[in-house]
């Protein structure tokens, strides 16, 4: 039996898998994403103090057009809404073991939602919890988020990381979502190079004393740029597909992700 078989088995019977699927007559419109969530490393629940911090003041925008499978942002009261903000109380049950600031969400290949999960988890962050939320293009080599939100061309994560832009003048605050992103940015011949130096690591950091949540879109797992990040992450959230992803690769993943870090998976069924 896989490692990943077992852990998913191990969960269930101490009750800490969430299964939920979408209803069969939604409207498919409202379908593009999670269509089971499966949170397999969970803490018990308590009670703790926010303090919101300070964010420094950023460009904000008002997008016409933000894609449909950002259906956190379209249709908050959808049923398919319901899964995002299932997977959020299970990251805010984990938060009473440690701080979790920082989640990163991979997959172990293209294609498997994993930046459409990123994106639904900040923005329902953002909503349900009033917290102040940061989602991260971090995917150089797949750039997704900035069309997602509509945003226009302008710095992202490169050119901060490159030395062409500051933090400030890269962050866009998207409203009305109230999620502050930070797209890929244009122009990264060796994002493997940038993702590895001190600055991304001061970057994180310096987000991380301006945001309570940080959602990073990142490369996937099996490239060697996640790799260089995964130590930044307080916890990790594998996206995989049914039918698409195969299972070897699920394995694979499955041992080299740091199992410290691996809060849970995300089985994604809807097409």
């Amino acid at each position: 039996m896989s490692r990943m078989q077992n852990i998913l088995d191990k969960a269930e019977r101490d009750g800490a898998v969430l299964r939920i699927r979408p209803l069969a007559d939604q409207d498919p419109v409202e379908r593009p994403g999670v269509a089971v969530a499966e949170a397999v490393t969970m803490a018990s629940i308590g009670t703790t103090a926010v303090v919101q911090p300070a964010i420094a003041p950023v460009k904000t925008a008002s997008p016409r057009r933000i894609d449909r499978a950002l259906v956190a942002a379209h249709a908050p009261d959808a049923a398919v809404s319901s899964q995002y903000r299932s997977i959020c109380t299970r990251i805010l049950h984990a938060d009473q073991a440690a701080p979790v600031k920082v989640i990163m969400i991979t997959s172990p290949g293209a294609g498997e939602g994993k930046s459409v999960t990123a994106a639904n988890l900040a923005l329902t962050m953002a909503r349900e919890y009033q917290r102040p939320t940061c989602l991260i293009d971090a995917n150089f080599r797949s750039p997704k988020l900035q069309e997602m939100f509509g945003l226009p061309d302008g710095p992202g994560l490169v050119d901060v990381l490159a030395g062409r832009a500051s933090l400030d003048q890269a962050l866009t605050r998207v409203e009305p979502a109230g999620v502050t992103v930070l797209t890929a940015g244009k122009g990264s011949e060796h994002p493997a190079e940038l993702l590895s130096t001190p600055l991304m690591r001061r970057t994180i950091d310096n987000l991380r004393a301006q945001f309570d949540r940080i959602v990073v879109d990142a490369p996937a797992a099996q490239m060697v740029d996640f790799g260089l990040m995964e130590a930044l992450a307080d916890r990790i959230v594998l996206v995989v597909r049914s039918g698409i992803t195969p299972k070897a690769s699920i394995q694979d993943v499955m041992q080299t992700i740091d199992s410290t870090r691996l809060l849970g998976v995300v089985l994604n069924e809807a097409m």
